[in-house]
């Protein structure tokens, strides 16, 4: 796990939706507890400052770092994909988006770029140009720039195509179901070499947010019935809530913040 995804947890969990700005130093000592070093934990928030996700602070000789509104808004999208979206789909109406496109040679870049963006938002390649995703999903950002070269619509599959087929040509599901498998195998007994629940913590939120991140949330009824998902979110949600109550004291004692309010976070 990178810092700056360490970063993004912490921050999600100790920042966001406060009017708050953390002490660069108290951030190094709390992540100091996940091996993360005193130069990497300085270097991604510089890294971080300069994309425009945190906003710089001074008090006295301290420094402070915020959220940004754009930060804020990759916060919530994970705290959504987290509590809300779920790690299990049960809602499908049996649509798909197709987004199909062709870009010539020389435009690789651009090509690699919209291939990247899509398997991020949940998106697998049935064929050669032509991409899906279950459900109705709005790439007008996505797409943004390649109107004349991209084709987007919603449809539903008809015979002699199945909804399941469809799911293992364009996803790797016995790839997505090792992921989950992974993770089952390292919480089920939480890490002890690490020392104490915050730090567990953290690594926690780290590991369940890249995975779902990386999850497509097929349709359950196109999975296995014993989709290890299933027992990957309990186990999740089970840890997630212990620590909510023996990692915050911790965090309290060891972060050092400043009110800013709202209208200086934006800047």
């Amino acid at each position: 796990m990178t810092p700056q995804s360490l970063m993004l947890n912490f921050l999600g969990l100790y920042v966001l939706g406060r009017d708050i700005a953390v002490y660069s130093g108290s951030v190094i000592d709390v992540f100091g507890r996940v091996d993360v070093s005193e130069e990497a934990v300085r270097s991604t928030l510089t890294r971080m400052t300069s994309r425009g996700l945190l906003a710089k602070h001074r008090n006295g000789r301290k420094v402070y770092f915020g959220l940004t509104p754009r930060a804020t808004a990759v916060l919530q999208d994970g705290e959504r994909r987290i509590w809300q979206r779920g790690a299990v789909n049960r809602d499908w109406d049996g649509t798909w988006t197709l987004v199909g496109f062709s870009l010539p040679e020389g435009r690789r870049g651009e090509r690699h770029d919209l291939r990247s963006q899509l398997q991020w938002a949940g998106f697998g390649p049935v064929q050669n140009g032509l991409w899906i995703a279950p459900g109705a999903r709005d790439v007008t950002e996505l797409v943004e720039g390649l109107a004349e070269n991209v084709t987007v619509f919603t449809a539903q599959h008809a015979k002699p195509t199945e909804a399941a087929d469809l799911a293992r040509r364009a996803f790797d599901t016995a790839a997505i179901a090792a992921r989950y498998q992974d993770f089952l195998a390292k919480w089920r007994e939480p890490d002890v070499s690490l020392p104490d629940d915050l730090a567990r913590q953290l690594v926690l939120h780290g590991d369940w947010l890249d995975l779902v991140r990386q999850d497509p949330h097929l349709p359950a009824e196109l999975l296995a019935g014993d989709w290890p998902a299933i027992e990957a979110e309990r186990l999740f949600q089970s840890l997630a809530t212990r620590y909510a109550g023996t990692a915050t004291p911790l965090a309290a004692a060891a972060v050092e913040s400043i009110e800013v309010p709202a209208v200086q976070m934006q800047r």
